[in-house]
């Protein structure tokens, strides 16, 4: 039994990446004449792409059209104040605009870095000041319907 298993992986590996060729019939057909079984389990490749550009969308038609589903129009998106805008600016504009003159070589004025800096810091702080103090409720997943 364990001679037959070698052999059986021996001759796995050793046509390992062969293709077979599929033009050949397969054993036990009647040869030229086509499959032994006289139907054609195999329709060559054009065959089957004409069908399938015959076949017609089972979407389309009239009955679809008058059953089609408009979704409502969708809700505006939130807006925020312009304090809290101003500090989220503050909080991602002065590291980008430092980032960028450190970048392209610009040399600032000291007092427009220390003001840069000062809108980071006072962004950040406004932010977390602001922020909502109350416990999420624990069975709330984030989802609405």
């Amino acid at each position: 039994m364990a001679h037959d298993d070698d052999e059986a992986w021996r001759s796995i590996v050793d046509n390992y990446g062969d293709r077979p060729d599929l033009d050949d019939p397969p054993a036990g057909s009647a040869g030229s004449d086509g499959p032994a079984s006289g139907i054609d389990d195999a329709p060559d490749r054009a065959d089957r792409a004409e069908r399938r550009t015959e076949r017609e969308d089972p979407f389309e038609g009239p009955e679809w059209d008058e059953d089609r589903f408009v979704p409502p129009p969708p809700p505006p998106l939130p807006t925020t104040t312009t304090d809290r805008m101003a500090a989220w600016c503050g909080l991602f504009g002065a590291p980008a605009v430092l980032l960028l003159t450190l970048v392209l070589g610009i040399r600032l004025p000291e007092i427009v870095n220390y003001a840069l800096v000062l809108g980071f810091v006072g962004g950040f702080l406004y932010l977390v000041v602001k922020m909502n103090r109350e416990p999420r409720d624990p069975d709330d997943n984030g989802a609405v319907l």
